[in-house]
């Protein structure tokens, strides 16, 4: 595997919509876990630290091109598709 296979992160569009998805849903649940946390201590330092962790882990989640986002790969017109319909 080379550099540039790796750095070619490829998702489908199946995969960019979980993704999206995820995201909003991995946030929206970081931000009422830390609001409902913070809120019973009445610290804002643990609000903040409990969301900084749900960022890290959606980014964790959602930033690499894991193989559950490319299920649904799409094909690519191939020069030779192009030359027979001319």
């Amino acid at each position: 595997m080379t550099l540039a296979d790796f750095i070619e992160c490829t998702i489908d569009f199946e995969g960019q919509r979980l993704a999206e998805h995820l995201t909003h849903y991995l946030l929206i649940a970081s931000g009422i876990i830390s609001f409902i946390v913070g809120y019973s201590l009445q610290s804002l330092q643990m609000v903040m630290m409990i969301f900084a962790v749900g960022l890290v882990l959606t980014a964790l989640v959602v930033i690499p091109p894991w193989p559950l986002y490319n299920k649904h790969p799409q094909p690519f017109i191939t020069d030779k598709v192009i030359e027979k319909k001319e």
